[in-house]
């Protein structure tokens, strides 16, 4: 008995250490979110930046420091399965009245993977299954605020709304863009609904902090129709806040939440809450994408593997290698019937690749520090993964084996990848200008040259810029998702090539330059990129400027002299200014009457 109460004890003391850092964790995390919107206030956008910069490391911070003390206090790499077992139990109990329950669960199973061997791996030991309901969970202050216009009308509302943020900073003209939004509304609807008795507006309690924009998100409820809606609040040139658009489309909002940009800055006691608001708005929008973009990074991760393997479940095609040129880094398989493609770093890189797997590693940790501005791919980073190996296609085991055979092993039924990223499939813009029309043509190779123009701005070097190395999403948008060459800007040195010191070497093909390793000279792009006339026209028609070294030192400049860019989510002809004239404001064909 006294044996019993004793791994009793040390079972719950490893579950109050468990928790404990948890808990340490996520009041770190709430409190750099919370200052995100002191930053806003103060239009620190350097501030924002950096807080999503640091807070990527947090996690991991708090996972080694829990690990160290586990070991340090129970020296928990000798404990037996059956005490783990309790250590699970009791840690459960510890949930049932907690405010961030699934957080704290993957939380569990991170410090405990760097203990236990992966055999340990299944729902005996850890949480391979969420055992703690997130549904209705007591929050304060709560998850959202809900507003009644038909007690004051839908105007008087919507002003109430945004006022209820209680900005520090003044509105430059508030009743000006609630008639903005008025117009909007009826623009949208093309006539103003009837309000059903039970009408509300039901608003997030948070704003969500990006760059340099508030979002305010919510949805109207009028009986059985719900819209749902996002406020995007900026700085004028004055120094004060104006409303800068409203956006309605469920599709428009959930590009707010792409992955290709940088994660928002959210203060919530119940983040599941915010994902289920969030949902309601998004429903194709999956759970752990939702997560990822609050900041929630490892949480996404959970989801999205627990969502994989019920995908595997329920179907029955097999990993192939992925189509397109192969990558002198990158061994990339996908699931036809899965739209990701997964990502492993060879044993041997291409002879032109002058880097190691640190390095390479290092440049994937750099992609969820920076702000990707919607032009590069996130990715969710993986180790010891298992999947069925049945559902590796021959081939694909075959080049495994051949370029990365250190990073995988069978055990059983079962592919274990030592280390692996995941990122979302999209179309090679290579192959997408293989089959692509003239005007479809233009329009990615202007939005390529977009991509590596706004990159530039917010301090990313692409370093390869072939074709390949960028996709085309499903909604036309060019994206870059190669990272084992990306530097920062301000690392690169530009130069122009100097002139031949006679003409004959200049014919001869070989560079009378010398280079340094991080040496550029944009006029060689043209070189490699621009081979295909139908191509170079379009290219130089809209971005001659980018084999210039002009337009890269200028670039440099604005960013050592602290300047961060706007860059903007939704088209430049649904912000305010653009849409409606001030003239027009001022009497918006009735829309600031009471409705």
């Amino acid at each position: 008995m006294d044996a019993s109460r004793s791994e009793h004890g040390v079972a719950q003391s490893i579950a109050q250490a468990l928790i404990e850092g948890f808990n340490k964790h996520y009041r770190i995390f709430r409190e750099t979110s919370r200052r995100a919107k002191e930053s806003f206030e103060a239009a620190d956008w350097q501030g924002q930046l950096t807080a999503v910069r640091e807070r990527v490391q947090f996690y991991d911070d708090r996972v080694n420091e829990t690990g160290d003390r586990l070991r340090q206090e129970f020296d928990a790499d000798s404990l037996d399965d059956a005490t783990w077992q309790r250590v699970k139990l009791q840690y459960i109990g510890m949930l049932i009245n907690h405010r961030q329950p699934e957080l704290a669960e993957t939380f569990f199973n991170s410090v405990t993977t760097k203990i236990l061997h992966r055999s340990y791996f299944n729902n005996d030991y850890l949480f391979a299954r969420p055992a703690i309901s997130t549904e209705f969970i007591d929050s304060f202050p709560p998850v959202y605020s809900s507003y009644y216009p038909q007690d004051r009308g839908l105007r008087r509302t919507i002003k109430t709304v945004i006022e209820d943020f209680d900005w520090e900073r003044a509105f430059e003209d508030l009743d000006r863009d609630v008639d903005f939004v008025m117009r909007s509304i009826l623009q949208t609807l093309g006539e103003w609904p009837v309000m059903e008795v039970n009408c509300q507006i039901q608003v997030l309690y948070s704003a969500f902090y990006r760059n340099k924009t508030a979002y305010i998100i919510g949805k109207a409820v009028n009986g059985y129709q719900e819209y749902p809606f996002a406020l995007a609040i900026r700085h004028s040139e004055r120094g004060m806040l104006y409303v800068d658009t409203i956006l309605f489309d469920a599709w428009r909002i959930s590009l707010l939440f792409s992955l290709s940009r940088a994660y928002f800055l959210v203060d919530m006691e119940v983040p599941s809450g915010y994902v289920q608001f969030l949902r309601s708005i998004m429903p194709n929008k999956p759970r752990s994408e939702l997560y990822t973009m609050l900041g929630l990074g490892k949480q996404g991760k959970t989801g999205f593997f627990r969502d994989l393997l019920a995908h595997l479940r329920h179907s029955n095609d097999q990993f192939i290698v992925a189509p397109g040129i192969r990558g002198l880094v990158m061994l990339v398989f996908t699931l036809p019937s899965y739209p990701y493609v997964f990502k492993i770093i060879k044993d041997v890189f291409g002879a032109s690749k002058n880097m190691d797997r640190a390095t390479v590693k290092r440049k994937y940790v750099m992609v969820k520090q920076v702000d990707r501005v919607g032009r590069m791919a996130d990715t969710l980073e993986f180790s010891y993964g298992a999947l069925p190996l049945s559902r590796f296609h021959p081939d694909l085991l075959q080049e495994m084996r051949d370029l990365a055979p250190s990073s995988f092993e069978i055990e059983g039924d079962s592919v274990i990848i030592k280390h692996f990223y995941i990122e979302r499939r999209m179309t090679p813009l290579n192959i997408y200008l293989d089959h692509a029309s003239e005007e479809k043509t233009e329009h990615a190779v202007r939005e390529y040259g977009n991509a590596i123009r706004e990159l530039a701005i917010a301090n990313i070097f692409p370093g390869d810029m072939l074709w390949k190395n960028f996709g085309v999403t499903r909604y036309g948008r060019v994206v870059f998702y190669d990272y084992d060459e990306i530097e920062y800007m301000t690392d690169m040195n530009f130069r122009a090539i100097p002139p031949a010191p006679y003409e004959e070497m200049e014919m001869s093909g070989e560079p009378w330059y010398s280079a340094g390793p991080m040496d550029v000279f944009p006029e060689e792009f043209a070189t490699f990129l621009l081979g295909q006339p139908r191509i170079r026209k379009a290219f130089l028609k809209h971005h001659r400027d980018l084999l210039n070294p002009k337009f890269w030192q200028q670039a440099q400049e604005q960013i050592r002299a602290g300047y961060v860019e706007d860059f903007y989510p939704y088209p430049q002809e649904l912000r305010f200014r653009n849409q409606f004239a001030q003239s027009d404001a001022a009497a918006p064909d009735g829309t600031t009457k009471e409705t």
